[in-house]
């Protein structure tokens, strides 16, 4: 009996030994997908843009982690190529050990005044921002949000919105970094569509004047020129080929401004 209770004595007296800790997947490095249509993408599908990469993940509509195929989006049933994948490609090429996460949450259609806390688009009866807040919330829990891609101007492409907009965009980007807690958060703008057969009004043009501003005034934000790209036939959306390139686009200033 004294035996026993020897060994017990010396068993408590050993140093607790805390079971091995399997590690988890690898972070992912996130980048929020916000704007309109052209965000989320009206560009024709073709076999290249479901070719799967593993290191390039994106949050579908049901909060699951999928592989990264077009249509990212999922907005409306005619989403399509946008220049999200092309983006999350474009680092992966550029960095073999990255794990890129897009956060769709792009609105076709939705003016800028939808995207603020509680308001609603008028067309869907959905509230974006509150959506890509929640969903970049979700997201966080498997990385660290790096940028937000934003293309988003036509629908205020019209008068008197088209006055209102520099301010509109300055209190978004703000407020988006407030909520979100990255008080630096990169924010990269998109130039809108500048096609031959459409040329811009004035109030187009003051839209554009407010991005190029914004972008020369507010620290981490940046311009993304879409000169050169074409539209579908439509006038209004990149076709697939420029979608991509306008993703590549985004991907080199992107990693121009980490690189400073």
């Amino acid at each position: 009996r004294c035996l026993l209770i020897a060994v017990a004595l010396a068993a408590c007296a050993q140093p607790r030994v805390e079971p091995a800790r399997v590690p988890g997947p690898a972070a992912l490095q996130l980048f929020i997908l916000a704007g309109q249509s052209n965000m989320a993408g009206r560009g024709v599908v073709e076999a290249q843009d479901r070719v799967v990469n593993p290191r390039v993940l994106m949050l579908n509509r049901s909060l699951a982690w999928v592989p990264a195929i077009d249509p990212v989006h999922f907005d409306k049933p005619i989403a399509g190529v946008g220049p999200g994948r092309s983006f999350a490609l474009a680092l992966a090429d550029a960095d073999s050990s990255a794990r890129i996460g897009l956060v769709p949450v792009a609105l076709g259609g939705s003016p800028i005044s939808s995207w603020r806390p509680g308001a609603e688009d008028g067309a869907t009866g959905r509230m974006p921002y509150d959506d890509a807040i929640a969903r970049a919330n979700a997201a966080m829990q498997r990385g660290e949000l790096k940028a937000i891609l934003w293309h988003q101007g036509e629908s205020d492409s019209v008068e008197p919105l088209s006055n209102m907009y520099e301010s509109r965009l300055r209190a978004l980007i703000e407020r988006f970094r407030k909520d979100l807690g990255k008080p630096d958060l990169p924010f990269l703008i998109g130039q809108l569509g500048r096609f031959d057969r459409a040329p811009w009004s004035p109030a187009k043009s003051r839209v554009d004047s407010a991005h190029r501003k914004l972008a020369a005034e507010m620290r981490n934000v940046v311009y993304v020129s879409s000169e050169g790209l074409t539209d579908k036939g439509d006038t209004t959306h990149f076709d697939a080929p420029s979608a991509r390139e306008l993703g590549r686009r985004y991907a080199a200033a992107y990693l121009a401004m980490r690189s400073k």
